[in-house]
């Protein structure tokens, strides 16, 4: 049975991938903002483990697992959590950029290191699920887009410095997905928001078992998933 940690799992994508997983018996732990939402996810997934860290305070990340039971092993390390705020670089203030970099990019890079003695042992897999902003930046999308921008190269990265070790490391870029972070987004765009025009989540989670599930001869480096209507 393989074990894996998945940030992200309370909507959209993340809670396709870890209702995927939980179906099939796999061993969960899922990470919490605060001790009320793990309380949540394990009342849904039974017989889920979860940990407690805020994305938010990457710098308290590592505070946080010491007073936690860590996993003794760990076959994969999926980053699905993400935030987005939109507006021109004119009007971007810095705090804005702080929480897009650290939920996006810097917590992903420490939970990585955290991690990685565990995935380096069972040879393991760490999947960045990115977003088509990470390959080309739009108007009003400055932050989001460089926090994506920076997880394809963390994720590219980590690729060369792992891949002889064994770990193997995915970037999935969905396009636009139907999920709350989208509705969100068509909200700040000043849009009318119609799930039915958008990649079910259900479709990208397949995307990402298919890499997670590949045979050990071969690696998916990077994966693009695009609406198909």
């Amino acid at each position: 049975m393989a074990t894996h940690l998945i940030t992200g799992s309370g909507s959209g994508i993340g809670a396709a991938v870890t209702r995927r997983l939980h179906e099939r018996g796999d061993d969960l732990i899922l990470l919490a903002r605060d001790a009320g939402r793990a309380k949540q996810l394990a009342g849904v997934y039974p017989g889920a483990r979860t940990l407690v860290a805020d994305l938010a305070d990457p710098d308290r990340i590592s505070w946080a697992f010491s007073h936690q039971p860590m996993p003794d092993r760990l076959d994969s390390l999926l980053h699905i959590a993400g935030i987005v705020d939109l507006g021109p670089v004119g009007d971007l203030r810095p705090k804005t950029w702080h929480q897009q970099l650290n939920a996006n990019l810097i917590s992903p890079a420490e939970l990585t290191r955290l991690m990685l003695p565990q995935l380096r042992v069972s040879q393991g897999h760490v999947i960045f699920v990115n977003s088509g902003a990470g390959l080309a930046a739009h108007a009003e999308w400055s932050a989001y887009a460089a926090s994506k921008h920076g997880l394809k190269a963390l994720a590219d990265s980590l690729r060369q410095e792992e891949h002889a070790g064994g770990v193997r490391v995915t970037s999935v870029f969905p396009g636009r997905t139907a999920s709350p972070m989208q509705a969100r987004v068509h909200s700040q765009e000043g849009k009318e928001y119609d799930a039915a025009r958008w990649i079910d989540p259900e479709s990208v989670a397949t995307a990402i078992l298919t890499a997670l599930d590949l045979p050990r001869d071969a690696e998916i480096d990077n994966l693009s998933v695009r609406p198909g209507r």
